[in-house]
C-alpha cells in the first residue's frame, strides 16, 4: 500500500511534465516541424522509459539529502512536495520555464530550517548545478551550432531532403531529451519518499514518478511550449534541433551523476548559446530576464511556502 504522502509528489510530477515538455519538443513545435499532438506521446513515452532505466541514481542521493536535512517524516515529505508542486503549477500558469529542481531543493531547506537540520553544505552540490547547467549546455550548444552551420547546414541544396533531414534530427533530439527528462527529473518527484524514509522502494519511486510527469506532459503542456520556442530567440529549424540536443545531453550527464538539474535552465541556456552565435542582439533581453526571476523567485517561493507548513505543522 502506497503512502497518501505520495500524492502530493505525483502532483509535483504532473506539474514538471507540464512544464518542461517545453523544453523536450518546444523549439520542434514552434518551427512547424513536428505537432504538438506527435511531440506530446513521444515526450511521456520516453520519459516513462528514462525514469525506470536510469533514474535511480538520482533517487538515492536526493533522498538521502531530504532525510539528513529534516524531512524524516511522512507528513514533512508531503508538506514539503505540495510547496513545489504549488510554486511549479503557479509558475506554469504563468508561462514561465521554471527549475522543478530549484523547487523541490528550496522546499526541502525550508521545511528543514525550523527544525534547524538544513543541511547548506551538502546543497552546495546541488546550487553548483544550477550555475554549471546552463552555462555547459551554453558551451555545447554554440560549438554544436558552429559545426552543423558550416558542415550542414551550408551544404544541403535539396529542400526535401532538408526538411527530412530537420525532422528526422528533431524527433531523435526529442526522443533522447526525453529520456534524459525522466532519468534526471524523476528524483524531484519521488526520491524524498524513497531511501531511509521508506514509504517506497527505487522501483516504485522511479515507476510513480515517470507516469506522474508523463500525465502532466500529456494533459497540460502546451502553454509553456511557445515561451521557449519563440520567446527567446527567433530559432531557425536547425537551430532549434540544436539547442535540444545540447540540452539533452547535459541533462543526461548530470542524470548518470545522480544530481537532479533544471531541464530549463539546460535548454535556455543552450538558446542562448544559438544567440551567441547569429549576436547578441538576437536574445530576447526581455524574455531572458522573466526566466532569470523565475529561477532566483522558484527556490524561495517554495523554501518560504514550506517553511510556513512547517510552521504550522510544529505548532
Amino acid at each position: 500500500m502506497i503512502s497518501p504522502s505520495v500524492f502530493s509528489g505525483a502532483f509535483l510530477g504532473w506539474s514538471l511534465g507540464a512544464n518542461d515538455a517545453a523544453n523536450v519538443f518546444g523549439t520542434a513545435v514552434s518551427t512547424k516541424v513536428v505537432k504538438y499532438s506527435t511531440a506530446v506521446i513521444i515526450t511521456a513515452i520516453f520519459v516513462i522509459l528514462g525514469a525506470v532505466v536510469d533514474g535511480e541514481h538520482g533517487v538515492h542521493k536526493l533522498s538521502d539529502f531530504a532525510y539528513n536535512g529534516g524531512i524524516d517524516t511522512a507528513l514533512a515529505a508531503f508538506f514539503v512536495m505540495l510547496s513545489a508542486a504549488l510554486t511549479v503549477t503557479v509558475m506554469t500558469y504563468l508561462k514561465f520555464p521554471v527549475s522543478t529542481s530549484q523547487a523541490v531543493i528550496g522546499a526541502i531547506m525550508g521545511g528543514g530550517l525550523l527544525v534547524g537540520r538544513t543541511d547548506f553544505s551538502a546543497s552546495i552540490k546541488f546550487l553548483s548545478a544550477w550555475i554549471v547547467t546552463p552555462l555547459g549546455a551554453m558551451i555545447i550548444s554554440f560549438i554544436m551550432y558552429k559545426i552543423i552551420e558550416k558542415f550542414l547546414e551550408n551544404r544541403i541544396k535539396s529542400l526535401e531532403f532538408y526538411d527530412a533531414v530537420i525532422k528526422g534530427g528533431y524527433i531523435l533530439a526529442g526522443m533522447f531529451s526525453a529520456y534524459s527528462l525522466g532519468a534526471n527529473n524523476v528524483a524531484n518527484v519521488t526520491s524524498i519518499y524513497a531511501g531511509q524514509l521508506n514509504l517506497l522502494t527505487t522501483q516504485q519511486a522511479v515507476i510513480v514518478g515517470g507516469i506522474s510527469i508523463a500525465l502532466g506532459v500529456l494533459t497540460y503542456s502546451k502553454r509553456v511550449m511557445l515561451t521557449v520556442g519563440k520567446g527567446l530567440v527567433d530559432l531557425s529549424p536547425i537551430s532549434g534541433f540544436v539547442s535540444v540536443m545540447a540540452a539533452a545531453l547535459t541533462v543526461y550527464i548530470y542524470a548518470l551523476i545522480g544530481i537532479p538539474v533544471s531541464t530549463s535552465q539546460a535548454i535556455v541556456g543552450a538558446v542562448i548559446g544559438i544567440g551567441l552565435v547569429k549576436g547578441v542582439k538576437a536574445i530576447n533581453m526581455k524574455t531572458v530576464k522573466n526566466i532569470m526571476f523565475a529561477w532566483f523567485g522558484t527556490p524561495t517561493i517554495a523554501g518560504l511556502v514550506s517553511f510556513g507548513f512547517s510552521f504550522i505543522y510544529h505548532m
